[in-house]
């Protein structure tokens, strides 16, 4: 194929990814604005954010993961023409809406009391006393937001799976204003606001975060091919089968997610045993590098959306040609991320904090960061076509090996054995990433093969 066959297939995923992207963006704007206003404070409030969030995202992107699993299902019905009429296909899609709703409700709600047991066990790992003690109640509120977070998610992922994506994109947009905005009042105490410090960004996040969910059910009120989903809902479609169907799908995904967040966690622990100031820089590279990783999640995203469609309307050969598309956007916009984070590494640093220790530090783990850049989109990309096919259960298999087997070990081998400090951490990342990348290449291009016949 040649490059004016693919350009139809950048512009369609462009479509869908843009948004995605944004959303993502903004998502991962609230983290780093917390990450860039509390730093302002000093290098162990910063160590204590970074300490908290690492601890209380995997809880997060567990549940939320969970609720990706409708994704691929809604896609598929929805660009199906063997369903039956429009009637019958929009009551599935209710269907699912509904038992989607309720599985966010049980998992945010058992999650949150995870997370609230696990508060009494980061005095236990590994981190400086004041950093614990500044991190605590920041990780409690954190946690509390799990519940109106998921409650969006869930809205979210139904909107993307029937080919919209620029709602949650404009709310996220909308929802990291007011996050800012309540930043400045409560962490600093202005405008007659209490001066809470690391506390006031915890409050900040919850605020925005509940005005998410409202914002997206009203946005589904007024429109009235949305709303008609929602009622859809009765009493006796809730269904422990449906529910399963989504877990089916999604629990794969949460552990894939939560496999790579652990490694990305655990390493975070692993740099409070150099210090409080190679924690802030791993704060710091996993701020900018998350930032990034949002523009490869958005493509990923529209990935499953794209190839779940083509799927449902087996029209093979543009599913293939989508997929394909994806990847290319993918490696070009990592190689000029990565380029970006490695020649602006000092000045980057310099943003987030004034230590010398924290410059010198973050600058040689920004390096790695930008190194690590074009594996993490490949394998970002490749679980995205895994997923709009509903081929999920290998990406948890190679998620343990990837990131468990080979990228820990490998992090504290090269950080603590051979002696690199830092950045060795983040060279288990490269390997690990590397492995996955090449393993879901392998798979999907199998699945091709075997559902086109060649």
């Amino acid at each position: 194929m040649s490059f004016r066959d693919y350009i139809p297939y950048y512009k369609r995923n462009l479509k869908v990814a843009g948004p995605i992207v944004l959303s993502q963006v903004g998502v991962a704007l609230t983290q780093l604005v917390d990450t860039f206003m509390v730093s302002r404070l000093g290098t162990v409030e910063l160590a204590a954010v970074s300490f908290a969030s690492s601890v209380s995202l995997l809880g997060f992107i567990f549940v939320n993961g969970l609720l990706m699993g409708a994704t691929p299902i809604v896609g598929q019905i929805y660009a199906s023409n063997e369903v039956g009429s429009k009637e019958e296909k929009r009551r599935r899609i209710g269907q699912i809406l509904q038992n989607q709703m309720l599985l966010a409700v049980v998992s945010s709600v058992l999650m949150l009391g995870v997370l609230f047991a696990v508060r009494y066990f980061l005095g236990y790992m590994g981190q400086d006393v004041e950093v614990v003690e500044c991190a605590i109640l920041y990780f409690i509120v954190l946690s509390v937001s799990i519940l109106p977070n998921t409650l969006f998610m869930a809205g979210k992922q139904f909107l993307e799976g029937i080919g919209n994506t620029s709602v949650a994109m404009i709310i996220t947009i909308i929802a990291n204003l007011v996050n800012v905005l309540f930043n400045y009042f409560l962490i600093f105490g202005k405008c007659g606001f209490p001066e809470m410090g690391v506390l006031g960004a915890g409050v900040a996040t919850l605020i925005s975060r509940i005005v998410m969910p409202f914002m997206l059910f009203a946005v589904m009120y007024w429109h009235k091919e949305w709303w008609a989903y929602c009622q859809e809902f009765k009493l006796k479609l809730f269904s422990w089968l449906e529910v399963k169907g989504i877990l089916v799908v999604g629990f794969p995904i949460a552990a894939h997610i939560l496999m790579e967040m652990s490694a990305f966690a655990l390493s975070g622990i692993m740099m409070g045993w150099l210090g409080a100031a190679a924690l802030a820089s791993h704060q710091i590279a996993s701020q900018m590098s998350n930032l990034l990783f949002m523009v490869v999640l958005g493509i990923s995203a529209a990935t499953t959306i794209r190839v779940s469609h083509q799927y449902g309307a087996k029209d093979y050969n543009a599913m293939r040609m989508a997929a394909n598309a994806s990847i290319h956007l993918c490696l070009c916009a990592n190689f000029v991320m990565g380029a970006l984070l490695i020649f602006f590494r000092e000045n980057i640093a310099m943003l987030f904090s004034s230590d010398p220790e924290v410059i010198r530090l973050g600058s040689q783990v920004l390096i790695m960061a930008g190194i690590f850049q074009l594996s993490d989109g490949m394998q970002a990309v490749g679980a995205g076509i895994l997923r709009g096919l509903k081929d999920v259960k290998i990406t948890m298999y190679v998620a343990f090996l990837a990131y468990l087997v080979i990228n820990l070990p490998l992090g504290y081998v090269m950080a603590f054995v051979v002696g690199l400090g830092a950045p060795g951490v983040w060279i288990g990342f490269i390997g690990g990433l590397s492995v996955a990348a090449i393993l879901f290449r392998i798979r999907y291009l199998r699945d091709f093969k075997m559902i086109m016949g060649n």
